[in-house]
């Protein structure tokens, strides 16, 4: 399909016109005082969340031509070949589907999408998939013998079943643990294995072609360890999240569930690699987690482009990035829970938009994906909200917070949401002080989602929204969001570094990388010697 970028259509420089007379000082106080309907303007509801956008350095002008750019680079189009399953992953000839893993059967939909009649068959499968996959963490949720569930991945293949896993740790079964190893350190690995025993723990190896090395690496050492403790059945104990069912099946695993070349892993926790948090909460849990997130979809893909919170978000983040010049997006999450939920946006958004050229390989001239980062409140206000308040940076922040708890300790959870609309009301309104130390300038940006709890549902719709507003910003952008070749380079050195620390071999390597070779090769310590007083 054909994309117009973004700075060669008019909006593009009437947006760098009106952020020229009028954004640059932008005040939100002011936009509040001058508009009693600001708040309505601003805010939305959304499936299963409600947004409060009125604290953000936009006005409805602003809007308008954010609007007119989606329109001009054709985003809708772009939106829908992706819902009609075209191959928008133009560099890997792909389609880009996670949003099928989520949709209902044909047979189920009140009024089936013409469109996906053309993907009738890759529909079918998933269903399939899903109910082996949901069949299986029954059965291992009725087996009494296992209390520890092991997922072994990376990426995508641990950040999204660990991120849901712990937001719904509400809702998981007593009596089962689930550990996540990600990192190729040891040490994280061995933690684990020292709270667990071999003859209650069921292994999940994540992989989609069950080549990832630190993946393959900590599987392979827990196969060994699991042997060293006296367990013999592995196919009880391993199961693959894979299409390599033949490398499976050569490691002693015979449970497979597979998923295919157009989920892409920070899209994958939709399919078998959410097989965790089917364990964890329940085939029906894990089909309401899906459902919430088929009814953002849906509203991504019919709501007029005004009222489409994905839309508005994304066109948000281009207005911050490419005009304010804000660097990076704070995501504070005021609910334990959620504490994976930064992390797990970080991949989310800096994988996909994090790319220097356009979908034809053009190098852009623009900025593309800040920095995200975060930690749940209150936490985080003890430890780098000075910065947000009184730094020289000013970093837009997203609150999330849900209304109603699920424990009921008295107090508790009134403060924390206090405490999470304060802190956004302060960033905007600031505080005078002639002194300059207790100074807070204010008119600084935040965003406000709310949800009514934190279900399986919910949280659904939550990363569905987040998925669909990075397409939005990207498709703005005019990059691909969909590959990630940037993750290979270092993978690769990393193999001939791995070959040059064993044969010590340094020859033709920089000067640095040969110095830490040789350091850490030989037996001298790696500072210097320890002078006694």
């Amino acid at each position: 399909m054909s994309r117009t970028r973004c700075d060669q259509t008019p909006a593009w420089g009437a947006l760098q016109s009106a952020f020229d007379a009028t954004g640059r000082a932008f005040d939100v106080r002011t936009a509040f005082a001058t508009d009693p309907q600001r708040f309505e303007t601003f805010s939305q509801s959304a499936p299963l969340v409600f947004a409060d956008l009125s604290k953000n350095r936009i006005d409805a002008a602003t809007e308008a031509l954010l609007l007119a750019l989606a329109q001009q680079t054709g985003l809708a189009a772009h939106r829908d070949a992706m819902f009609a399953g075209d191959k928008i992953n133009t560099t890997e000839g792909r389609q880009v589907m996670h949003w099928l893993l989520r949709n209902p059967p044909l047979a189920l939909m009140n009024k089936a999408r013409q469109a996906l009649q053309n993907v009738a068959s890759e529909l079918s499968a998933v269903h399939a998939t899903l109910d082996a996959m949901l069949a299986y963490a029954e059965a291992v949720r009725a087996d009494d013998g296992i209390t520890d569930v092991v997922n072994i991945g990376i990426g995508g293949s641990d950040l999204g079943p660990q991120m849901a896993v712990l937001a719904l740790d509400e809702f998981v079964l007593p009596g089962k643990r689930f550990h996540f190893v990600s990192n190729v350190d040891g040490h994280e690995l061995a933690a684990v294995l020292r709270k667990v025993q071999p003859e209650h723990t069921l292994f999940l190896v994540a992989s989609k072609t069950f080549t990832t090395i630190e993946t393959m690496t900590n599987a392979h050492s827990a196969k060994a360890w699991f042997e060293a403790q006296g367990g013999t059945d592995i196919a009880r104990h391993f199961a693959a999240l894979t299409t390599n069912v033949a490398a499976a099946n050569a490691f002693g695993i015979s449970t497979c569930f597979g998923f295919w070349d157009w989920v892409g892993g920070r899209y994958s926790v939709w399919s078998a690699i959410g097989l965790p948090l089917a364990m964890a909460i329940g085939a029906q849990g894990f089909r309401e987690f899906l459902a919430g997130a088929h009814a953002m979809d849906e509203h991504f893909r019919t709501a007029p482009l005004e009222r489409n919170l994905p839309i508005r978000l994304g066109l948000l983040d281009v207005w911050y990035r490419n005009f304010h010049g804000f660097t990076s997006r704070s995501v504070a999450p005021y609910h334990a829970a959620l504490k994976r939920y930064p992390a797990y946006l970080q991949q989310l958004e800096m994988e996909s938009n994090g790319k220097r050229v356009d979908a034809q390989g053009q190098a852009l001239p623009y900025a593309t994906s800040p920095v995200v980062w975060g930690e749940p409140g209150t936490n985080g206000q003890h430890a780098y909200f000075q910065m947000l308040h009184q730094g020289t940076d000013v970093v837009p922040v997203e609150f999330v917070a849900v209304k109603t708890p699920k424990h009921s300790l008295p107090g508790h959870h009134t403060l924390l949401l206090a405490n999470a609309v304060a802190q956004a009301q302060a960033l905007m309104q600031g505080k005078a002080d002639q002194g300059g130390h207790k100074h807070f300038t204010g008119n600084r940006p935040s965003t406000f989602l709310l949800l009514d709890d934190l279900s399986p549902a919910s949280l659904g719709a939550l990363i569905a929204l987040q998925e669909h507003r990075v397409f939005v910003s990207g498709s703005v952008w005019g990059i691909n969001s969909f590959d990630q070749w940037g993750v290979e380079l270092g993978k690769v050195l990393a193999k001939e570094v791995d070959v040059r620390l064993g044969s010590g071999d340094f020859s033709a390597l920089d000067g640095s990388t040969a110095g830490l070779l040789t350091r850490l090769r030989n037996d001298s310590p790696c500072t210097g010697t320890a002078v006694s007083h």
